[in-house]
This record gives structure tokens, sequence and C-alpha cells, in this order.
């Protein structure tokens, strides 16, 4: 058996525990404003190649809202007057 010696197994704990203490230190928070980076974000998608379904997807999001918001009310209304 070449390579099998007494060290070898406490070698390569050693090793590994030091490679695991390096990694436990504290991590640095982002430096970046999420919200920030999302709103530059969306910007940019706006003005590039992709613009136009981009803007198209914002109005699919406005026209739901609204259906949503006209379906509540009327639901609303139909309740009242069944009372």
């Amino acid at each position: 058996m070449t390579g099998s010696g007494p060290l070898r197994f406490p070698a390569a704990a050693l090793a590994a525990a030091a490679i695991l203490a390096t990694g436990c230190g504290k991590s640095e928070a982002p430096k970046v404003d999420a919200a920030a980076e999302r709103a530059e974000a969306n910007k940019r998608a706006r003005e590039g190649p992709m613009g136009a379904q981009v803007k198209a997807h914002d109005d699919a999001k406005k026209m739901q809202d609204d259906l949503n918001k006209k379906a509540t009310e009327n639901v609303d209304n139909i309740e009242k007057a069944a009372k």
C-alpha cells in the first residue's frame, strides 16, 4: 500500500478544517440598492431592443389590474342588490 502512512488521514482532516474555517467568515451585504437596481434594469429594458415587448407587458399588467378592479366592483354591486 503506497501512500498510506499514519499521517495521511490527519493531514487531510486538518486541510479540510482549514478550508471550512476560512469559509465561515462574516459576509458583506451587497452595496447596491435592490429597488434602484430593479428600476434601472426596467429602464434599460424599455429602451433596449425588447422595449416594445416590455411596454406591452406593462400595458397588460395595467389592463389586468383594471379588469380585476371592475370585476370586484361588479361583484360588490351584485351582492348589495341581492340583499
